[in-house]
């Protein structure tokens, strides 16, 4: 019995020293690079149990969906945008700004999605929003909200130096140039300068010769729109327009706002040579001929040139024998609309031409003109009465 437990005892030592030296060729024997490896993970883990760590993946994680967001991705849009404009090496880096070429030619970037719906509702010619009361469609909300002012007679944009008021804010803008002096957009061609841009897209149509607006009664071309529908008040009559001190009606606004000048005593157009002032821009343009000798209208027939296009056609009446004003009570005709005018105040008695010393009346200025001269001693040719 005790050589039998003895014997054991001897086996169970053999074999714990057998296990300690496997152990041993083991960790001998074991490659110091997985070593290192293994060590690396387990700090790795234990790294990312560390609260310092899960913050800045969280931070990370936020930042990355904070990106994806569309109003990060329209603000990163419009950094760019603006760092391309103030780059110094960029080509649209111009002092003066990109020239109108440019940015005729320059892809249009959108921000948000409902500018790319508005523009391409330009381009299709879409017109959904429509005016319930007279049917005329708009692209969009807003250009139907100001058109619907015309209808109420709502006017809510005023100028804060005149107070005129306005149905839209863009009429506005531009009438403020008027106090301002500021005409930003010029023709290439004359240099004639505006205030605002359609009104020089109208001019430009003097050049093109370009007239898309037509009557339907008697084909008579313009253009622009707002002279055609004046025009057609002279079929229909329509003479919407009138003077609050002497009644007389007119058939657009500006013929109106003209007349009023007659009452005010008002002449704004004053010639640079000798300081004569008209109530009009036309008949200060024609009275400048005089200082320059100018007469760019002249008859094809006789070769009698003229200071103005109005005075052309007049003199044309001779040749042609036409005589499109007629009196409507003796039947009269006349070559001039002033001769036909005249001629009436001897129907009506109407004699508005005084002589302010003695009071005598005449129906026409060179009746007046050549009775004055009586009282100045400049003629004693007696003038009878006109």
């Amino acid at each position: 019995m005790a050589a039998a437990a003895s014997h054991s005892n001897g086996a169970d030592a053999i074999d714990q020293d057998q296990d300690q030296n496997d152990s041993r060729i083991k960790v001998e024997n074991q490659d110091p690079e997985v070593t290192d490896q293994n060590l690396c993970k387990n700090g790795i883990k234990e790294e990312n149990q560390d609260s310092d760590f899960i913050d800045q993946n969280q931070r990370s994680n936020e930042i990355k969906e904070e990106s994806q967001h569309p109003d990060f991705i329209d603000q990163v849009h419009r950094k760019v945008e603006i760092k391309e404009d103030q780059d110094p090496e960029s080509p649209r880096s111009d002092p003066a700004g990109p020239s109108d070429q440019q940015r005729k030619t320059r892809p249009k970037h959108h921000t948000r999605k409902s500018s790319l719906k508005i523009q391409q509702k330009v381009y299709s010619g879409e017109k959904p929003y429509r005016c319930d009361q007279c049917g005329k469609a708009f692209s969009q909300k807003y250009s139907l909200k100001n058109h619907q002012f015309l209808h109420s007679g709502g006017r809510p944009y005023s100028c804060e130096q005149c107070g005129s008021a306005f149905t839209a804010l863009s009429i506005l803008k531009a009438h403020r140039r008027v106090h301002t002096g500021e005409k930003p957009y010029s023709c290439d061609q004359c240099g004639a300068s505006f205030t605002a841009l359609g009104a020089l897209k109208v001019h430009l149509r003097v050049h093109t010769g370009e007239r898309p607006y037509s009557c339907d009664q008697c084909k008579k071309a313009f253009r622009a729109l707002s002279d055609l529908k004046g025009h057609r008040r002279v079929h229909t009559g329509e003479k919407p327009y009138w003077c609050d001190l002497c009644g007389k009606v007119f058939s657009r606004r500006y013929t109106l706002k003209r007349h009023q000048r007659v009452h005010s005593g008002e002449k704004p157009y004053s010639c640079d040579y000798c300081e004569k002032t008209f109530t009009r821009t036309s008949t200060l343009n024609t009275h400048l001929r005089i200082h320059t000798g100018e007469r760019t209208y002249c008859c094809d027939q006789c070769g009698k040139a003229f200071t103005d296009h109005g005075n052309l056609k007049k003199h044309q009446r001779i040749h042609t024998g036409e005589k499109p004003y007629w009196c409507d009570q003796c039947g009269k005709h006349f070559t001039h609309h002033c001769g036909l005018k005249y001629h009436q105040r001897v129907h009506t008695g109407e004699r508005p031409y005084w002589c302010d010393q003695c009071g005598k009346t005449y129906t026409h200025p060179s009746g007046l003109k050549y009775h004055q001269r009586l009282h100045t001693g400049e003629t004693n040719t007696a003038v009878s009465n006109v």
